[in-house]
């Protein structure tokens, strides 16, 4: 731990402590679980209702305190692509009325903040912002931010096509280096980056609370050029700096510590824009999966996750084995 992320964990910490103040008895009731609590462990990324305080239940000063939280654990990027895909279901609603769809309401309100354990406490802790196409997960013990996966972001539309913002794409970069790296490939690494004709329904790893997938499958890294590489590294990157420099430099760290070399970049469907296509990039406990299929290849999903630490099972599970808890 450095000295950057103990002041991050304080910075998230103090957040979290002046959100949970700033509840009612009854919000708390609504908001809070116990940190063991299999709730925390359950996350879903389509439009459904949850636990947890949603946005159109809280009061302005709340809904404030809410997103500063939520700040903590972005960049000035990603913060501004969740609050571009919280907004987007302004736009998806009148586009699926439109099109005669029913659907679930399309409302920029339901998405909601859940807490648990006590911020501030000596106790890990931990918070989620969930609603439709966004899932992320922090937990804190101490001075120590011990997770921050998984982490999804999704858009529909992938591409606004009509209206005031037509031509927005908020998760363009993950989609467009993705598609410079398949196209430097040649004939024969093809060949092995591309696992299936046909890009998957969705990411196979779904909403699974922990990762599992076929041995690394795709182009071994290995076996990319140094040009290849530095797009390979650009997608990856694109990812992890999701996150705060202090918390992104240690994930970084930890892949080059395993080998950039050993991962593995996995394909499927078609390579352009328009095409249902599919993408992993997976070695060791780093996964990264981005489809992009249903209304016609206008719908992202992507995700990153930690193989053995998401929700920070790992950390945990070594610190309960340590004082035999288990």
């Amino acid at each position: 731990m450095t000295i950057s992320q103990s002041n991050l964990a304080h910075q998230m910490t103090v957040a979290g402590v002046n959100f949970y103040n700033s509840l009612s008895d009854n919000q708390k009731n609504i908001t809070f679980f116990d940190y063991l609590d299999g709730e925390r462990l359950f996350w879903y990324y389509p439009p459904l209702n949850r636990h947890g305080l949603p946005i159109r239940d809280m009061e302005e000063v709340q809904i404030s305190l809410a997103f500063e939280l939520l700040s903590t654990g972005l960049t000035k990027k990603s913060y501004q692509q969740a609050k571009q895909i919280i907004n987007l279901e302004s736009i998806l609603g009148p586009i699926e009325k439109a099109a005669g769809k029913i659907t679930f309401k399309r409302d920029p309100e339901l998405y909601y903040f859940t807490i648990f354990g006590i911020p501030g406490q000596k106790d890990p802790w931990g918070w989620r912002v969930e609603g439709h196409h966004i899932s992320i997960h922090f937990s804190i013990w101490g001075n120590e931010i011990i997770s921050m996966t998984p982490f999804f972001f999704g858009s529909n539309p992938a591409e606004v096509r009509s209206g005031p913002k037509s031509g927005l794409r908020i998760l363009k970069e993950r989609e467009d280096i993705a598609f410079e790296l398949i196209n430097s490939l040649d004939e024969s690494q093809k060949r092995n980056a591309i696992i299936y004709p046909e890009a998957p329904y969705d990411i196979l790893t779904y909403n699974s609370s922990r990762v599992s997938l076929p041995k690394e499958e795709g182009l071994k890294v290995s076996k990319m050029s140094k040009s290849q590489k530095t797009i390979l590294n650009k997608l990856l990157e694109e990812y992890v700096n999701q996150v705060p420099d202090e918390l992104s430099k240690v994930k970084l760290e930890k892949i080059s510590n395993y080998g950039i070399d050993n991962l593995f970049f996995a394909w499927g469907g078609g390579q352009s824009l328009g095409s249902k296509h599919y993408y992993r990039i997976h070695g060791g406990n780093f996964l990264v999966e981005f489809d992009n299929n249903q209304n016609q290849a206008n719908h992202i999903h992507s995700v990153w996750r930690d193989v053995e630490n998401d929700f920070g099972y790992d950390i945990l599970r070594e610190h309960l084995l340590a004082y035999h808890v288990i």
